[in-house]
């Protein structure tokens, strides 16, 4: 196995490990570990001339990425030129054996997130930086993030929080048991799927009709054949 074989492996594992079960059958929602999401971008930073900037790492490396740019920063004593390293993580709950498990993922893989003052040897130092293979931008000149590019991954991070993504896809036509709400235990079929809104429309039938009913993804589960 090659020493990059099994950092895929250790940064799978690591991902899976956030998740944990409650007595309920149910995980509590995994916090983002620090300098995680990109909430701390706001307030005044350290240097006034930071701008936020992303950097292309090797799918899968993000984590290790950040710990070795931090490293680095440490090393080469730029903390004044470069400040917060970010993997913006939002929680996604997956269902295995009717059990509900809420994990932390990266919603822009092979991306991370740097705070700089970038100079020329600033950007030496980053783009040397083991599994980083480039900036978002053309050459040396990096292109930094707008303030509302910032808000966007900022917003999307604190909504993931409130309500986290259910990893689960459904299929029109497909059978579904309804498990939550007055249609509790009533089976369907999917007539519509909202995979924006976590929303489908199944069609019960209710008094020897066939009714439309909109529910939410996680109001469902897949009927196993």
């Amino acid at each position: 196995m090659t020493d990059d074989n099994k950092d895929v492996k250790d940064e799978q594992a690591n991902g899976e490990a956030v998740a944990t079960e409650s007595a309920e059958g149910q995980s509590s929602e995994a916090q983002p570990a620090e300098g995680q999401t990109p909430e701390a971008s706001a307030g005044t930073p350290s240097n006034p001339n930071f701008k936020w900037y992303i950097i292309h790492t090797y799918s899968g490396f993000e984590r290790k990425v950040r710990e070795s740019l931090e490293s680095r920063v440490q090393a080469f004593g730029l903390q004044e030129k470069i400040g917060k390293v970010i993997i913006p993580t939002e929680p996604v709950t997956e269902i295995r054996n009717g059990k509900k498990y809420t994990i932390e993922r990266a919603f822009l893989p092979g991306y991370v997130l740097v705070e700089m003052d970038l100079n020329d040897d600033v950007w030496h130092v980053v783009k040397s930086t083991p599994r980083v293979t480039g900036f978002l931008g053309t050459g040396q000149h990096p292109s930094p993030l707008s303030e509302d590019e910032v808000n966007q991954i900022v917003y999307r991070v604190n909504v993931g929080k409130d309500k986290p993504k259910l990893k689960v896809k459904f299929d029109k036509n497909e059978s579904v048991r309804i498990t939550d709400g007055p249609f509790a235990t009533f089976t369907g079929v999917v007539d519509d799927v909202n995979e924006d809104k976590e929303e489908v429309t199944v069609m019960v039938t209710i008094f020897g009709r066939s009714t439309p009913v909109k529910l939410e993804y996680g109001q469902v589960e897949k009927v196993v054949a």
